[in-house]
């Protein structure tokens, strides 16, 4: 089932954030992932959450998703990011609520 990550993050260093950048499409490749949105600004139109720049990935399965997470060659490009955004991350599997009444 296909999975999102979904990245909320607002920049604090844009000189390491680019480090991040130009590194990390390698990684999402190898584990078949790819950009659904990256890096917009979002309306809110609805609600209190103000995300400040999304990206959304797209993987074939929780599994592969998982496998980028923890692969550990992308490790210090996380701790990268860490240190030059503020940021929060989820991971949702593709599906409905309705499967989860059955």
């Amino acid at each position: 089932m296909k999975t999102y990550l979904i990245l909320d993050f607002k920049i604090t260093d844009a000189d390491k954030f680019m480090q991040y950048v130009q590194q990390i499409p390698a990684y999402i490749q190898r584990h078949q992932g790819k950009y659904i949105v990256e890096g917009v600004k979002p309306e809110v139109v609805e609600g209190s959450w103000q995300p400040d720049t999304l990206v959304v990935l797209e993987f074939p399965s929780a599994g592969q998703a998982r496998d980028f997470l923890d692969d550990p060659d992308v490790q210090p490009l996380f701790v990268i990011r860490h240190a030059a955004t503020e940021s929060n991350l989820v991971l949702v599997e593709g599906g409905s609520w309705r499967d989860n009444l059955r």
